[in-house]
């Protein structure tokens, strides 16, 4: 077999990758899960959330707010996790500085601009403006999350 001082490719004809370690799959993991579980958020939740009537709003909107929060906090808490780990294991790199950003950017909208928006929801109903401005606000939070599960996969 000739080698040269070029990666070997498989019989897919792809280069091999260097082993993947376990605070890797772990951030890999955690940020797919994260990932998907916004996506339903931006596609699922808030569409049928914002089709309820205004009679029914507050009674929907405060079981949402209950229910989301078994699903938020294990996710931020494994990929907060992942990420922590995978930084202790390898160090800094391009890629995990872009994933933590990108986490940092999800954690801060949600925390000061997310959270706050549903508090007001939860006041004075569903106004158009306030709508616009969640799904703005989930828009960020989904784009924040795709890029950290993107970047994950170069750690």
């Amino acid at each position: 077999m000739l080698t040269s001082g070029r990666s070997r490719a498989t019989r897919t004809g792809f280069p091999k990758l260097g082993r993947v370690n376990a605070a890797q799959q772990a951030m890999l993991l955690s940020t797919g899960a994260h990932f998907s579980f916004q996506a339903v958020v931006t596609v699922v939740v808030y569409p049928a959330l914002f089709e309820v009537s205004q009679a029914d709003w507050r009674d929907r909107h405060s079981a949402h707010s209950r229910r989301i929060a078994y699903v938020v906090v294990p996710i931020y808490v494994a990929v907060i996790s992942a990420l922590a780990w995978t930084l202790s294991s390898r160090g800094w790199s391009l890629a995990l500085l872009v994933a933590i950003c990108a986490i940092l950017l999800v954690l801060l909208t949600t925390s000061l601009v997310a959270a706050p928006l549903h508090k007001t929801l939860a006041r004075d109903g569903p106004t158009a403006k306030l709508k616009q401005r969640l799904q703005r606000t989930d828009a960020i939070r989904l784009g924040g999350a795709a890029l950290a599960c993107a970047a994950a996969i170069f750690v």
